[in-house]
Formats: structure tokens, sequence, C-alpha cells
């Protein structure tokens, strides 16, 4: 038997008509229609037929169901259930217009009369109807009480053919044109790119539920929120900027790398009401204090921070902060913490709320300093596990989930294979460009590309950073007008749709797994990979090596281009 739709949804309240359903299925013969729910509009008038039956060679039947206690009082009808007696519309009077605006509907789409015989009907399942019973409008026939439902058809048919309009049977073929308007099939263009927004709009809706983790922990004020790439942090350290904002406290919003920065104050600037009062790399920040530059790594780890304490100490109370939030906080050298304190109205209780993937740690320049995440500034901070990835596919985050650590968990849909591109390490940089061509090809759009090195920048990245235009750079990425090339460790905290990954080598393998690691999270919906799998092994281990296993292989694709 075809269903109309093949398994209806019947939700809380719909008992009756699910009770019904399911018995006309179990009595009518295998080639009847059944269709449920059919919204019908007849020129303003909406109607609903609870149950359309189409039998061939027979006719049709538009049914109303009215579940409880249906009964009629001086011409009143009342329907009792769970809310107590109250008063509806005569089902009989619904299901006799239901049938002639659909009628006029039929016969409007397929430019014919619909003149085989139609018969409407009510159905009472859980109320008993005398069989002497009758009113005007509506004789005995054309009601199915609890004990006809039982087995429904002989009555259906019995019906059609002797209460129902219309001249003759109802032909297989004029069912089939009918059938067709019902189903509505509706098949989307296949243009060789599935549409990810549906997907990327779930992860922003999964991502924005994280918020309770914020509300849970409201109380606390010095807070380190850890999780795996994909869980939301730096969604969550924007949503607690702008809940302490507010409250109209001064907060500053800090990281480490401009990237991320940038990103940090494009979402900041498009808020109507309170801003922190500053947002972006923590370096920019001293500078804004006027603190004179310096060159080299002591320099920014060291002699920075002493001499922004140093200059906290003659700061108006006006002007210090009360909280501080910082995302990618794996990133910032102990002695900032220390001198961010400094900057804020009571270093000892000023609130403070890190966000960071101890995982990441790419950049692993901090052993020279004198403060360290466990015994210094930031040792009382309460831990806050984020386990959950969302805002990556399964099978992207399949591939980096063994260096996520043992809670890591997957949330997001199954998505698109990951695609593996095998080639030299010396030929990756020309292969990852070919992919891109191949990609915008296929129909993807440029800005939804990033293409990432691990090791030597790409030509076009190489050109701005030589030219010293790295604020155009970044600009231009979030513009989000064409596609983008960059470096793993510059594109930590950020994402696109498609990321090409460009296993081009690495200047240190000690810290290869953790470039990989950032390279891999940072796709939401179309991963690339792109390099030699001896030495994607020696960098990832067996687990990245069985992951890239199942992905995709597109030498072929690629070499018919």
């Amino acid at each position: 038997m075809k269903c109309i739709p093949e398994e209806p949804e019947f939700t809380d309240g719909h008992a009756a008509e699910r009770s019904v359903w399911e018995r006309l299925k179990a009595s009518l013969p295998d080639d009847v229609v059944l269709a449920h729910s059919v919204q019908v509009r007849d020129g303003r008038a909406e109607h609903e037929i609870d149950v359309l039956v189409l039998w061939p060679g027979v006719g049709m039947a538009a049914m109303e169901v009215k579940g409880g206690k249906v009964s009629v009082d001086h011409g009143q009808w009342h329907q009792s259930d769970k809310h107590g007696k109250h008063k509806i519309q005569s089902p009989i009077a619904q299901s006799q217009s239901s049938l002639h605006a659909f009628k006029n509907w039929v016969g409007a789409q397929l430019g014919t009369p619909l003149t085989s015989r139609f018969a409407y009907l009510v159905a009472f399942p859980y109320t008993p109807v005398p069989k002497n019973w009758a009113m005007a409008g509506c004789p005995r026939s054309l009601v199915l009480d609890q004990n006809d439902c039982a087995a429904p058809a002989g009555l259906v048919r019995s019906a059609i053919e002797t209460e129902g309009s219309g001249a003759s049977a109802l032909a297989p073929a004029f069912m089939d044109r009918i059938v067709r308007l019902l189903s509505g099939n509706l098949v989307a263009a296949d243009d060789g790119v599935r549409d990810t927004r549906e997907l990327e709009d779930n992860q922003d809706h999964l991502t924005a539920r994280q918020g309770v983790l914020l509300s849970a922990t409201r109380s606390l004020k010095r807070v380190q929120f850890t999780g795996g790439a994909g869980s939301g942090k730096t969604w969550l350290a924007l949503e607690k900027t702008r809940l302490l904002c507010r409250e109209g406290k001064r907060v500053g919003l800090f990281c480490y790398n401009k990237g991320l920065g940038m990103y940090l104050e494009d979402r900041v600037s498009q808020w109507r009401h309170a801003r922190p009062e500053f947002t972006g790399e923590f370096h920019e920040y001293v500078r804004s204090l006027g603190i004179p530059d310096g060159e080299g790594q002591d320099y920014f780890d060291l002699e920075m921070p002493r001499l922004l304490k140093e200059h906290a100490a003659t700061m108006a109370p006006e002007d210090r902060l009360d909280a501080v939030v910082v995302d990618e906080a794996q990133d910032f050298a102990p002695l900032w913490w220390e001198a961010l304190f400094a900057c804020t109205r009571d270093p000892s209780s000023a609130e403070a709320y890190a966000f960071m993937d101890d995982h990441q740690d790419v950049y692993r320049r901090f052993h020279r300093a004198s403060a360290d995440i466990a015994f210094g500034p930031t040792a009382d901070f309460v831990p806050i596990h984020i386990d959950e990835n969302l805002r990556n596919t399964r099978k992207i985050a399949e591939t980096f989930k063994s260096f996520a650590g043992q809670h890591f968990t997957l949330k997001g849909n199954a998505g698109l294979p990951v695609r593996r591109v095998e080639c030299t390490t010396e030929e990756a940089l020309d292969v990852a460009g070919d992919c891109i061509d191949a990609l915008i090809d296929e129909g993807w759009a440029n800005n939804q590309i990033a293409l990432l090195t691990t090791k030597e920048r790409h030509p076009i990245h190489r050109e701005s950073f030589d030219n010293g235009t790295t604020a155009d750079y970044w600009r231009e990425f979030h513009s989000n007008e064409a596609e983008f090339y960059g470096h793993v460790l510059g594109f930590k905290g950020l994402e696109r749709s498609v990321i090409v990954l460009c296993v081009n080598g690495f200047k240190e393998m000690d810290r290869a797994a953790e470039q990989l690691y950032v390279g891999l999270s940072r796709a939401r919906s179309l991963l690339v990979v792109v390099g030699d799998s001896t030495l994607l092994k020696e960098a990832g281990g067996a687990d990245l090596e069985i992951a890239l296993k199942q992905a995709e292989l597109w030498a072929t694709q690629l070499d018919s281009q």
C-alpha cells in the first residue's frame, strides 16, 4: 500500500488519527493510496483532510477524525477529552468543506473536473454511535464509530459507492495523477557540491547551546575552560565577554595571534551596546598604553610584561580593568597573566577567564618564563572541561580525534568524506593549488576555501608577508570575499567551510603533531589533506594513518582536470 507520507508523524494529541490510520492500512487492499493531513487551500480558506482514501476502481473518501467522546446536543457538537467537554465545529461540515476544496484544487491543477465518486466521512474511534442514529445532512453510513473503526474497509467502500458524489469510479491513471500532486516531490539540482549551509547552521546552533556552561559557572570568578578543537571555545569567550560588558564591567578580551585578534574585533564591532575596553592581541594592548615596542622573543615574553607591570602601577583607577578574558590561552606566556592582573582594579580578585586547548601548544616558547600555568598566576583557576566537538563534521573530527584527548566526543553530523591527495612533499604546494581550482570547478565558492601550509608559506601568503601588508592580508580574510592562503600557526581559532591542508614539511618534527591537529581541525564541512603518507605517519602517528585510510582518494579526479 502506498502511503503519503510513508511514515506519518502523529504528535501528542493525535492518537485518534493514528488509530484510524493503522486500521485502514490493515483492512484496505494493497492498491489503495492513503494520505495523511492533506492541506488544501480554496481561495483564502484553508482546509485539512485528516485521512484521504484513493481507491482505484471505486472512488475517494475524505475523512475527519475526532478523538475523545463526541456528542451532539440540540444541533451543537461537543468533544470531551482530558481538558473537559467543549464545543466544536460540526465534523460533518468540516469533512464536507474539505472535500469540496480538494475537488476544486485538483480540478484546477489537472485542468479537468474531478468527476470520480467522492464521499466525506467522520471517524470517532472512541465514541459509540447507535446504528439508528442520523441527523440532517449526516446519514449514519457516513459515520465510523468505535466499533466500525475496527475493520473499516467495507464501510468506507459502501459510503463511497452509495453516498459519494460523482458519476464514475476512480480510474487508476487519474489516481496516479492525483498522487503526483499529493507527493509534491521536489528534487534539488545536483551540481556536484552539497549545500553545507544547513549543516553549518546546525553546528552554530549546537555551539550556542554551550552557553549553559556560562550560566552554570556564573558564580565562579576565575575559570579555565579547557576543550578540544571544535568545542566552541571562541564562541564562549565572546559570549562571556558580552555578558560581563552588559553588567557594566570594564573588560579586556585578549588573544595571541593577529588573525584571531582581528576576528574577535570584527565580532565585537557588531555589538550594539556595551563593548570591551580592549579587544585583540596582548601586544597591541601594551602598545596602546604607550609602552615602546621592541624586538626578539625575550622582549615579548619577558621584557614587555615587565614594562606593563611597571606602567600598571601608575594607572588611574578608572582606566583599570574589572575582568580579563583570554581566548587560545595556551598561547599566553605566564608573565602576561601577571601583567594583565596588575592592570585590574584588584589583582588578587579580578575576574579572569581562560579558554584553551592544552593539546594545541604549537609555539612551545615559554620554558624561560619565571611563572607557569600550574603554579603561577592561573593556578587558582577552576578547571571546566568541554569535551564535545560541535564545529566539525564527524568525518573531519575522526581524523584528529587521537590528538584531542581521551574524553573528546563527536557530536556533529556525518558530513562529506575527507579527501586524500597523495604526492611528494616537494610537490605539495603545487598540488594543493590545483585542489583549489578543482574545488571551485566543482561549485564551491572561493570564499568557502582556505589553503593552509605546515612549513613554507604559499607564494600568495609569502607575498603579503614580505610586503609588510599583514593587516591588509587579514582584513581580506575577514572580508570573506576570496579563497585564503595561510599557515596553520596563524590560523589557530579560525575556520572555513573547506580546508586544503598542504603538508609541505615541518620546521621542527617535535611539534609537528600539534600543527597537524590545528590544520586538520580548521575545516567545518570538507577537509582535503595533501602530502606524503610517510611524512604524515611520522608526524601524526599510526592513529592518523588509520583515519586517513578511510578518506576518499582524490588523485584520479585531479589528474583529469
